[in-house]
């Protein structure tokens, strides 16, 4: 049973792991870096741990000192929370290695879906349609595979997640930079510079699955749009997916759960599609192992606490939700308020909010690691919190999220606050069923 949990993060997602784990009796660990030794999250757990220096590499991206880190702290199990370590297998067996539960899926599925062309080949293997693409291992073969896939294509890093590595290619002669390009981003971010060839969809949506499994049994909570996007990093996530046919919406649901069947998943995962807003035919992407940023819209619209799920499953739980128990309540819309001033290409704003006052109120929600007075560090996400609304219906959500951003107030600190001013206030968005290409009329696609 887990009575002492490991938060090997920091930010709004491990203030949001420390909630739950409180609330289910736990006490709340938390490793942190010489910067968010004074963090709130830091306030907020039972006990903190120095992992080391503020630098990743030196702390949450340090494989050894978070496992000992844990052992020294008495830790029964880890939960990773999403980026850093949380979907690396070697640290997953590792922290298992040393007799403590790793929060996450198996290690076969973390390799299964840590590289994008295992996680495609995963998905054909499950019956799954995909993307036409391949993999290209030297320049001669992306070439090759390019003839195939036909132009517009996206090179995409096999090791990638949060659009690095990603490059849009319209003609055969931007290939040769594009790939060169691709392949040193891909090496900086994860060590690796494999990338591989997917056909580019004009007008796309990214809708993804929320799926739940415990090995034998697997279940979804629905869908999720989120389709608003700067250079492949989202923005804005809301649930369900508005305005797809429902026998669209129930094809889609299906894959998901047929795939995590597939893999015999456990514990908490994400699917992701890539859904042609055009004809609304779809295409499996990949599946995240691990919480997802934008969890909190598929919590509000169904009234699961996802955390609670992962812990429980990895405590060797049974799910207790079945399908058809499953119901779904009204709409919800979520936007991420990053750090960062969104009228000078997203520059990064890190430094100490001197005002920090959050929306709250019926149907509103708001994560966040930043108070009054909080302090952004420069060394990691720009990510300070997450405003979530809820409404009967979507255009209840708009109004509402559009009410809370009016009184949002962060100084000291630029934000993409205002970004989303804007973009609440769209017609196109009002409406509904924007595709991936909706952020390029502000000038920042």
């Amino acid at each position: 049973m887990i009575k002492r949990l490991f938060i090997a993060n920091r930010g709004e997602i491990a203030w949001r792991i420390i909630r739950t784990a409180k609330r289910l009796g736990m006490t709340a660990i938390l490793g942190v870096s010489e910067a968010d030794v004074e963090s709130l999250p830091a306030r907020m757990a039972d006990e903190v741990v120095l992992l080391g220096a503020a630098a990743s590499s030196e702390s949450y991206l340090n494989v050894e000192k978070v496992v000992a880190a844990a052992k020294g702290a008495r830790a029964d199990a880890v939960h990773p929370g999403y980026g850093f370590l949380s979907e690396n297998a070697t640290f997953g067996r590792a922290v298992r290695d040393a007799g403590m539960i790793f929060v996450g899926p198996e290690i076969a599925s973390l390799e299964a879906m840590g590289d994008k062309l295992m996680a495609r080949k995963a998905g054909i293997a499950a019956g799954l349609p995909v993307v036409p693409g391949g993999e290209a291992a030297d320049k001669a073969a992306a070439k090759a595979q390019a003839e195939v896939t036909g132009y517009p294509l996206l090179i995409k890093a096999v090791s990638g997640g949060g659009g690095r590595g990603m490059k849009r290619v319209d003609a055969p002669a931007q290939l040769d930079s594009q790939i060169d390009m691709a392949m040193a981003e891909a090496q900086a971010a994860f060590g690796d510079s494999r990338i591989y060839l997917e056909r580019f969809i004009g007008r796309g949506r990214h809708v993804e699955v929320q799926i739940l499994g415990d090995g034998e049994t697997a279940i979804h909570l629905g869908t999720r749009d989120c389709s608003i996007q700067r250079r492949f990093q989202k923005l804005v996530e809301e649930a369900p997916a508005f305005g797809i046919p429902q026998d669209r919406h129930e094809a889609i649901t299906s894959a998901a759960v047929k795939f995590a069947a597939h893999l015999k998943y456990r514990g908490a995962g994400t699917v992701e599609f890539l859904v042609d807003a055009t004809d609304f035919s779809f295409y499996f992407l990949e599946m995240n192992a691990r919480i997802q940023v934008e969890h909190p819209v598929t919590e509000a619209i169904t009234g699961v606490d996802l955390i609670e799920q992962q812990l429980l499953v990895a405590d060797g739980q049974k799910l207790t939700l079945e399908q058809r128990f499953v119901a779904f309540d009204g709409h919800a819309i979520e936007v991420r308020i990053n750090a960062e001033n969104y009228e000078k290409d997203f520059r990064p704003s890190p430094g100490a909010a001197r005002v920090a006052q959050w929306p709250a109120g019926p149907g509103i929600r708001v994560d966040t690691h930043i108070g009054a007075g909080g302090n952004v560090p420069p060394y990691y996400d720009s990510l300070i919190g997450k405003l979530i609304v809820h409404g009967r219906d979507r255009a209840e959500a708009v109004q509402k999220l559009e009410a809370a951003l009016g009184v949002l107030r962060i100084e000291g600190i630029a934000t993409t606050a205002p970004l989303h001013r804007r973009i609440a206030a769209d017609p196109r968005f009002v409406a509904g069923g924007v595709d991936t290409k909706f952020l390029e009329a502000f000038g920042h696609g």
